[in-house]
């Protein structure tokens, strides 16, 4: 589908640093006039500044865990024009799960699977009307680590659970819409060399953009690979994954759990009463 690329206005929500501000770049250079949206004016502002002349740019400053925000970025996303969505933004939370702030928690959820479904679902009627257009969801390979303990990852129940749920979403929903042109990608980064573990997620980070000390892979990479896969036709993206057929096999091995729909109680689960009956 390399042949096939389209261009159009696209909507990058934390567009404002790291993998957001990497895709409003990425963007721009394919010719795509942008609405970037973030909760900090100044940096988002910095990164219009710097995509250049031919493509229109539009900020908006919105805090999507905020209703009223949420309502307006839902507005523009659902205007005919939009032909892409990348559902960046994100908030990870971290700490243990007992000792955690509840408002944080909410925030978390909000930002993570509320606001990129109601924005999935506000871009995609008008695509499949048109008969072009594509979401992008960022998760993370946390979304594949449940069964980790913390340490070196992160306390992450909340987090890691609203990625699983992207997961999840994406792939069932690119089941639903694979007869009609629209594509769904979910791109899975691990480690990636931004700020985003410099805050929990109360407040953005001020001051200028940084990195965390544990590095990992550049944002551009992360970009380049999702927007590589999306031209592709792939709905799963892990950018650093050298073994493709991964995916293939997870899928396969869900099939084995989904053998679990069987009407018999595996035997396993029988009583003593149960086996003499």
């Amino acid at each position: 589908m390399a042949a096939d690329r389209e261009t159009g206005t696209a909507v990058v929500t934390g567009a404002s640093s790291g993998i957001g501000a990497e895709y409003a770049t990425q963007l721009a250079r394919r010719g795509w006039d942008l609405v970037l949206i973030a909760r900090r004016a100044d940096r988002l502002a910095a990164v219009a500044e710097r995509l250049g002349d031919g493509i229109a740019v539009t900020t908006m400053v919105a805090d999507l865990a905020h209703e009223a925000d949420l309502v307006r970025v839902t507005e523009r996303v659902a205007q005919d024009d939009v032909t892409l969505l990348v559902n960046n933004a994100g908030i990870n939370g971290y700490g243990p799960f007992a000792a955690a702030d509840p408002g944080l928690l909410t925030k978390v959820i909000d930002v993570n699977v509320v606001a990129p479904t109601v924005l999935a679902h506000a871009a995609l009627p008008h695509m499949t009307a048109r008969g072009r257009g594509a979401v992008i969801n960022v998760a993370s390979l946390l979304a594949f680590a449940g069964s980790l303990p913390p340490v070196p990852l992160p306390h992450r129940a909340v987090y890691a659970g609203t990625k699983g749920y992207m997961v999840t979403f994406t792939r069932t929903l690119a089941a639903e819409v694979a007869t009609t042109p629209v594509r769904v990608q979910v791109v899975c980064p691990g480690l990636t060399a931004t700020e985003f573990h410099l805050s929990a997620g109360h407040t953005p980070v001020s001051g200028q953009e940084r990195v965390h000390d544990e590095g990992g892979m550049p944002p551009a990479d992360v970009v380049s690979a999702s927007l590589s896969a999306l031209d592709a036709g792939e709905v799963v993206c892990v950018p650093g994954l050298r073994d493709a057929d991964a995916v293939t096999r997870l899928a396969a091995a869900e099939r084995a759990l989904r053998d679990g729909s069987d009407i018999v109680l595996a035997p396993r689960y029988r009583s003593a009463t149960t086996h003499e009956s």
